[in-house]
């Protein structure tokens, strides 16, 4: 099994955050972007007014030349949008708002000439101008661009321009009588009916700050680029005599080639320890330690205590993406959209003893929809969604060198996409030895869905569902190099067990490397938006969703028939369903299905006092996680007695070594298992919001979230005990993870946010959340990827509990927890300002005038972290399950460069498990303050340039990201409280974008 390094943890952290995040806010007004376009017999109509209008909210927009209009921030839900212009009839429509909905299309109809007359005023003429002559501007306005242009000569003004048609620039543009044969105002010179743009986003090395050292010593800042391009084009598809009026299209292609530096730390062995000169004597180097040693760089830093090795890393990414989007009314009634699109990464990973691995992704999307208007109240849509990713890695060593093979190290994988050295962990802070895992995967989606909308009365009700097949195509191993575990307790120390090739524990599983996961997934749900009075609206809905368990192709899947009280455990084949111990019947996916995961919805909008600008807004909602079947499949595939799955300890039945330690035949496999009646886990989530409007364009929203999780995922090892004890059952099989579904989340959080809306250019947002996360769940609370790079031989996210007799006391902080976090942002914008300048005349406006200033800053609490004791748990071959002991020294101490006191913690008495609670440290502090600044540049009334420069860490300021958390069982961890990484330090990035 691979080692992960602290990146990929708080990666981890940050993804099961955003991910509860989502949940909690699931049932919250979120904004979302509505955009439509207005025509009138194939051609756009500019200056058309569209109204969105929801109980006694109202927003307005006109319509551009292209004929479109955007709501970049309509809350989601279900609004009348309506669409009027003098001389057509109006239209509306009840739209549900939501995110990544597609561009609406309305084709206006033109009134009949004494409707049209009636609709008109007459406005007084001004005096005719000469061609050529600038027009003459109202009397106390300001002069526009517009203003001062030229009418051109071919256009003279008439009388009859004194008919305004609301939106358009000149009288009668919609009549076969007016002078110019053109619409609204496309005329000559002017707009056309495509857009596009290209944009250049730059950022080098030598105006970004240098990476920060861990060791306190600077090294030499590699030179590198970030270099993205991008080009988007669209309009309508009209070939004469072929396709008039063809659909209308939108391509974007982007560009991405990226380098990127860092500074990677390492504590490596010493040409003393090389040579087996310790300080407890001389230790004799085998050959396979020799060869391994080989791997590990030279100390190239003296002066620092906790580090002696630090290098520059650079890392490259090259992407091409590729999406496009066509929509076509079909008829009055049928409209026909869909998109594709593509994307192509490839990139290098340099970890710090110069490994470069090479990963590339190749995904594709592309959907098609169908949306009919039945009737005036009646709307369904019909979609269909294909997707495919490929996801290939191939190591440094693969296909280039077996350094197993020629190190005499045995039992592993001599496939040569698996070359390469077995994983080294030590317990002393030693850099663990690692490189990646070849990789070839195909996943594929099909999906197909429909959906009714009826708007009746008050009611706006929606029915819908969705089925989707999927197949997750996998050719890799998980761990088939082979790992080794090193923490002293067969030699004293860590080291010199390594360079007696005496390691303390061992795994390895390979075997069975291609297999092809299916599984369905099936929805369906109805809700009701329902306007109860004008200050009171009501959501109902309730949503069914069943996803089938993961079955492989070829039946190729294992699990475990459990005996009462785990006295026993025999395989059970997907092939043959039937539990040997039992005698009961499996499924093909060898886990029941659970098809009770009904989700009902409730949410409320009210203004209890009438004219005021008090808004009450709650919601409950249950919400299930039907993706969780995957971990397990990936883990049962690879198990006896389909694959080799070996993870054990040192001891005199089972003695290991580095040469056979990898090859042992007489110690039990490891294996794995899953509760056959594995549950889908759901979350409730409940919110309450106040909002108000205050003096100054402030607007203040207080608000209350809560989430309570069930069957969330356990996992644990049956007959362990303490490190040092007595084995209670001898007897009993021990060794094998075992998953449930019995553990439980809560959250709390309120959040206090004041805005002041735009006003003069300035706009301002504050939010304060305090929140606590408890769980006693694998997945939301699990370590995961230890501190020092050493990881459980149990692998993924999810880790295994301490006691499996008292599954309970796991019940700790959520690795997402932050219990403070404050959130800020600026934004200033110049303006145009009177006569075209900023408060200002001349070139001074001119140079002033549309720039845009923005400043965010995020600041929190650090992210729970536990404490580690690194000993192996008897009976198996895990390490970094067990916690220390706490004692009454203070924890937070910093002496000696460390951000922990080693003396807070302390080896647990020997046949009783440490008092450390799981999570029980408080991490680095986060902060974070990015700033901008761009302005748009009108080169003319077709193209505009928007120039943008983004600092990210503009302050510089050095964030870590996580502490050593181990103990060592045999001595000190030289590392323990020092950081691991750092989060980048500051950059500079311009952006460049043409528009026309």
């Amino acid at each position: 099994m691979t080692a992960r390094t602290p990146w990929h943890r708080s990666t981890r952290a940050i993804r099961s955050a955003c991910a509860l995040a989502c949940v909690f806010l699931a049932t919250a007004a979120v904004a979302a972007e509505h955009r439509g376009r207005v025509f009138f017999s194939g051609f756009p109509v500019p200056g058309a007014t569209v109204t969105a209008t929801q109980g006694t909210r109202t927003f307005n927009t006109v319509s551009d030349a292209q004929g479109v209009y955007d709501f970049p921030d309509l809350p989601d839900g279900t609004w009348k949008i309506e669409v009027s212009m003098t001389g057509f009839a109006s239209t509306s429509l009840n739209v549900a708002v939501a995110p990544s909905l597609p561009t609406a299309t309305w084709e206006l109809k033109m009134l009949p000439l004494e409707q049209m007359m009636a609709q008109t005023k007459v406005i007084k003429a001004g005096p005719i101008v000469a061609a050529n002559s600038p027009a003459a501007p109202k009397p106390d306005a300001p002069k526009s661009a517009e203003a001062e242009a030229p009418r051109p000569p071919e256009e003279p003004a008439q009388s009859n321009d004194g008919f305004l048609v609301n939106g358009s620039v000149n009288n009668a543009a919609t009549s076969q009588f007016s002078l110019s044969q053109a619409f609204g105002n496309q005329r000559k010179g002017s707009k056309g009916l495509y857009t596009g743009g290209l944009a250049l986003i730059l950022d080098n090395s030598v105006l970004d700050a240098r990476p920060y050292s861990l060791s306190g010593l600077e090294t030499t800042k590699s030179a590198y680029n970030h270099v993205t391009a991008v080009a988007t084009f669209g309009g309508p598809i009209r070939i004469p005599h072929l396709m008039p009026r063809g659909p209308n299209f939108f391509a974007a292609y982007q560009w991405t080639r990226d380098r990127v530096a860092t500074a990677q730390s390492a504590l490596v062995p010493t040409l003393a320890q090389r040579a087996g000169n310790l300080a407890t004597g001389i230790v004799p180097v085998t050959p396979q330690a020799q060869a391994l040693l080989a791997l590990y760089p030279l100390p190239n830093l003296v002066g620092n205590s906790n580090y002696n090795y630090q290098v520059p890393v650079l890392n490259s990414e090259h992407q091409d993406a590729l999406q496009t989007r066509l929509d076509k009314g079909i008829t009055r009634r049928d409209q026909l959209y869909g998109g594709f699109a593509f994307q192509s990464t490839r990139e290098d990973d340099t970890n710090v003893f110069g490994f470069r691995d090479a990963t590339g992704v190749l995904g594709i999307n592309a959907n098609i929809n169908w949306n009919r208007h039945i009737r005036h109240s009646l709307y369904s849509t019909l979609s269909y969604r294909f997707s495919r990713l490929r996801t290939e890695v191939a190591p440094f060593f693969a296909n280039r060198s077996n350094i197993s093979g020629l190190a005499g190290i045995n039992g592993n994988s001599q496939d040569p996409a698996n070359w390469g050295p077995p994983t080294l962990i030590f317990s002393s802070g030693i850099a663990a030895l690692t490189d990646g895992q070849s990789a070839f995967n195909r996943n594929r989606t099909e999906g197909l869905s429909a959906s009714l909308q009826w708007y009746h009365g008050h009611h706006n009700v929606t029915y819908g569902g969705d089925f989707r097949r999927q197949e997750f195509n996998q050719l890799s191993q998980p761990n088939p190099r082979g790992s080794f575990t090193f923490n002293g307790a067969a030699t004293g120390s860590d080291f010199s067990g390594f360079l007696a090739g005496k390691p303390d524990t061992a795994a390895i599983a390979f075997g069975n490397a291609d297999k092809y996961f299916r599984q369905s997934v099936y929805d369906a749900y109805v809700t009701d938006d329902w306007r109860l009075r004008p200050d009171l609206t009501l959501n109902l809905g309730i949503r069914w969703e069943y996803g089938a368990p993961l079955t492989e192709l070829k039946n190729r899947l294992v699990n475990l028939d459990v005996a009462p009280g785990f006295k026993a455990v025999a395989p059970v084949l997907a092939s043959l369903p039937h539990g040997p111990l039992s005698g009961q019947s499996f499924p093909s996916s060898l886990v029941r299905p659970d098809k009770r995961a009904f989700q009902p919805r409730l949410g409320v909008s009210w203004r209890p006092i009438p004219g005021s600008s008090v808004v009450v807004r709650a919601g409950y909602g249950i919400y299930a996680d039907t993706s969780i079947y995957l971990r397990n499949a990936s883990r049962m595939a690879v198990q006896p007695p389909l694959a080799r799955n070996l993870s054990v300890s040192n001891s005199l039945l089972c003695p290991l070594t580095l040469s056979s330690g990898l090859a042992q035949t007489q110690c039990d496999a490891d294996t794995f298992g899953v509760d056959p009646d594995f549950k889908v886990g759901y979350a409730q989530t409940w919110q309450l919001a106040v909002q108000r409007d205050l003096p100054f364009a402030l607007q203040m929203t207080a608000t209350y979230l809560g989430v309570k999780g069930a069957h969330g995922v356990q996992q644990f090892l049956p007959n362990t005990y303490p490190f040092g004890g007595v084995n209670p059952c001898p007897t009993c099989p021990s060794g094998f993870f075992y998953r449930t579904t019995d553990g439980t989340s809560i959250r709390n959080a309120g959040s206090l946010q004041l805005r002041r809306r735009l006003r003069s250019g300035f706009t301002a947002t504050a939010t304060y959340t305090f929140s606590k996360s408890l769980d006693d769940d694998a997945t939301l609370g699990g370590q995961g990827p230890l501190a020092g790079g050493a990881i459980t031989q149990s692998g993924g996210n999810s880790q295994p509990a301490q006691n499996w007799l008292d599954l309970h006391a796991e019940r700790g902080l959520s690795t997402f927890d932050q219990r403070h976090l404050l959130i800020g942002s600026v934004q200033y914008t110049s303006g145009t300002g009177l006569g075209g300048g900023a408060l200002l005349g001349g070139w001074r406006g001119r140079a002033l005038k549309e720039w845009t200033v923005e400043a965010q800053v995020n600041a929190g609490s650090g992210l729970p972290e536990s404490p580690l004791y690194l000993a192996t748990v008897p009976g198996t071959g895990e390490t970094g399950i067990l916690r220390p002991n706490r004692t009454a020294a203070p924890l937070y101490s910093q002496t000696g460069g460390r951000f922990l006191n080693p003396a807070a913690f302390a080896a647990p008495a020997a046949g009783q498990f440490g008092n450390a609670g799981r999570n029980s440290i408080t991490g680095p502090g986060t902060f974070t303050f990015n700033s901008s600044f761009s302005r748009t540049f009108r080169l003319d009334k077709k193209y505009n340039l928007d120039v943008r420069v983004d600092a990210a860490n503009l302050l510089n300021h050095v964030v870590y990201t996580s502490y050593n958390t181990s103990i060592n069982p045999t001595g000190s961890n030289p590392l323990f409280g020092i950081p691991i990484a750092a989060n980048p330090m500051r950059s500079l990035q311009t952006t460049a974008r043409l528009r026309f």
